[in-house]
């Protein structure tokens, strides 16, 4: 936890009231997301019991295994969830676009794409773990289920994978979002309920109104007294229409806390890196398209080692890229650095636009700009910058004495003899460096799997026996 939101959160416990983070959202929001909402069983890690689901507010769909324990009611289940999110995810392949490629050939990437809502973290585990117990699945042979049930399994796993790749909003939990937005004055292990974080937000801990702590849960653990007197007489009743609407008053709750969850979303400006991180969420899920049409085989169940190495340098580099991207689009985010010495900010007090180094043909073009700060600045000279009123332009860190700091500007001024309009901050114009940059050194290539040893997944050492070999064999 920062300095910042470590504040936030003291401030919010005084004020009972939650802090805001962040002054923009870091998070894209479909204008037709699909809330889910599941439940499992008690004590059985993957069998579902119940999930609510929809696009629309005011028509929730509910499904119900009336009895968890009976395989062929959990995959006839895990059909009807199918029926549901299939189309809903087979509407977004329709319209597509010819993406061009540097050195590499144009591919077809969706207009738009599909977007999962669960309430917290658990729930996209329990997703996963749906999927790793379907996508595996046969329509024929011994135990045949449903035939879209092995695709849903496969759609279920991708979303929950995408969901763990940093900055990403094909599958996002609601707790997660609104922490990323606002700071309460409880626990993070309180803020993992939605009930709680939500009464922190709109209206604040309130002694005279009911605990949100004893709301039903957001899925995918039912409350054990509910399970005890509720559904357990139910189920072994076989009272299906008891169980039914048993389930329906715990989840509706949570259903109104999701809307009212993107209501508050959505009521903040989108960052100005949402637009190209949602970009690459639609080439990933017209990967994935690709790839089933292709009649591809489903996902692995561990990664080999080259997979893993790839997906691990995907995953750091999509994180720095996110932290970037987050610091540059929101001046909230961007003080937690300025507070630890990596950003500053001030105001323009000299600049020198024609500064140049070198003579003759190697001249080149470096303006100098002079900014007044009351930031600590903790950045040795030549260190790299970027700013965020000029995205693209590099700068060097020239000196940092007695509250003035001398940057050096190194590209992003166009290629004339003199700088292009706008490019060189006026004197007065109040600007943001940082050592946080987009520019990552790219990684190293991987081998083939076959070329790797056999303790990484290659393939084994020929055998040849030795003279020994052969003389144990005879004696």
């Amino acid at each position: 936890m920062s300095l910042l939101t470590s504040l936030a959160r003291l401030r919010a416990l005084d004020e009972r009231i939650a802090q805001p983070i962040a002054t923009v959202r870091h998070c894209h929001l479909s204008e037709r997301p699909m809330v889910l909402i599941p439940l499992r069983m008690s004590g059985e890690a993957a069998a579902p019991l119940a999930a609510m689901l929809g696009t629309r507010r005011e028509d929730p769909r509910l499904l119900v295994v009336t009895q968890p324990r009976n395989r062929d009611l959990r995959f006839a289940w895990a059909a009807d969830l199918a029926a549901e999110l299939l189309p809903y995810i087979d509407g977004f392949l329709a319209g597509t676009e010819t993406v061009e490629r540097k050195n590499a050939d144009p591919y077809e990437r969706v207009l738009d794409a599909p977007q999962l809502l669960v309430p917290n973290q658990t729930g996209i585990a329990f997703i996963r773990l749906l999927g790793r117990s379907t996508r595996f699945r046969r329509a024929d042979g011994p135990y045949p289920v449903p035939e879209t049930v092995p695709l849903l399994g496969r759609w279920l796993t991708y979303f929950g994978e995408r969901a763990a790749y940093p900055g990403s909003s094909l599958m996002a939990a609601a707790t997660e979002e609104l922490g990323r937005h606002w700071a309460s004055g409880q626990s993070g292990l309180e803020d993992a309920n939605l009930a709680a974080l939500m009464a922190w937000i709109t209206t604040g801990p309130s002694d005279d109104a009911e605990d949100p702590l004893v709301w039903p849960p957001a899925g995918p653990a039912t409350d054990p007294g509910f399970d005890a007197e509720v559904l357990a007489p139910a189920i072994e009743a076989g009272a299906a229409e008891r169980i039914t609407e048993a389930l329906r008053g715990q989840l509706e709750p949570t259903w109104r806390l999701m809307w009212q969850a993107v209501d508050l979303l959505r009521g903040l400006p989108e960052g100005a890196s949402v637009a190209q991180r949602w970009e690459q969420d639609r080439g990933s899920f017209s990967a994935m398209a690709a790839h089933i049409a292709e009649g591809a085989p489903p996902q692995a169940r561990r990664d080999g080692a080259v997979a893993a190495a790839s997906r691990l340098a995907r995953m750091e580099r999509a994180q720095a890229a996110y932290e970037v991207q987050r610091a540059y689009d929101d001046p909230l985010v961007m003080a937690e650095y300025r507070l630890t010495g990596e950003a500053f900010a001030g105001e323009v007090v000299e600049t020198e636009p024609e500064h140049s180094e070198g003579e003759g043909r190697s001249r080149k073009l470096r303006p100098l700009v002079v900014v007044k700060t009351d930031d600590p600045v903790r950045l040795a000279p030549g260190t790299a910058l970027g700013t965020p009123q000029r995205r693209g332009q590099g700068a060097q860190l020239v000196e940092a004495r007695d509250g003035l700091v001398t940057v050096k500007i190194t590209k992003g001024m166009g290629r004339g003899k003199t700088p292009a309009p706008g490019s060189v901050p006026e004197v007065g114009e109040r600007v943001c460096y940082t050592s946080l940059t987009d520019d990552f050194q790219g990684s190293p290539a991987l081998p083939e799997a076959e070329a790797t040893p056999w303790t990484h997944g290659g393939p084994p050492r020929e055998y040849t026996p030795s003279d020994e070999d052969a003389l144990e064999e005879w004696s």
